[in-house]
């Protein structure tokens, strides 16, 4: 890589990886420390190829996309975070602030399978439609349809408190709109 092609690489990751590990975080389920390692990962790969590529965050994402898959389709067991009492509910009649959602939200996709989470990410916070989701992790549409349909069901029945949302908060819920979903690391 010449200085230019360095100083522009140098550029891009200043300027682009607080984005870019925003969704590497929802990709991995809200562990900051696996997203920066997929990150890292991702913008390695792409170092070497700086000078020939042509649009560099549509192809970070593109790599962060199939790391992620790689990694959940390897036979390794499935790390589970593990808790001595299950989390309280509120119990008040107050709505639940922005921040509180925010953590409901990190928390029912670390539960979600790799696969379920990596659907939601591409089709509500990166806001892709189902044919390109199909094209990103090599399944058919359907398979997007049916996976999107078990991880929305599945994030209702992990995070109940975010159905109860009303019309003013329904940009913070995957499940009512294609708004992309915001969860700050």
């Amino acid at each position: 890589m010449d200085a230019q092609a360095e100083a522009d690489f140098r550029e891009f990751v200043a300027n682009r990886s607080s984005a870019l590990l925003k969704t590497a975080v929802l990709l991995c389920g809200g562990d900051r420390h696996t997203a920066e390692d997929l990150l890292q990962n991702a913008l390695i790969k792409v170092a070497g190829r700086w000078n020939r590529i042509d649009e560099p965050e549509a192809y970070v994402r593109q790599v962060l996309y199939r790391q992620q898959v790689s990694r959940w389709r390897l036979k390794w067991p499935h790390r589970e975070l593990s808790v001595a009492q299950t989390p309280e509910t509120s119990t008040t009649a107050d709505a639940p602030s922005a921040a509180e959602l925010r953590l409901v939200m990190r928390g029912a996709l670390a539960r979600l399978t790799a696969r379920q989470r990596t659907v939601l990410v591409l089709r509500y916070f990166e806001d892709l439609p189902e044919a390109d989701v199909a094209r990103i992790l090599g399944c058919s549409v359907g398979t997007v349809r049916s996976t999107t349909h078990r991880s929305l069901a599945r994030l209702r029945t992990l995070a109940p408190e975010l159905a109860a949302l009303g019309p003013a908060k329904a940009e913070q819920q995957p499940s009512q709109t294609n708004s992309p979903v915001e969860v700050h690391p």
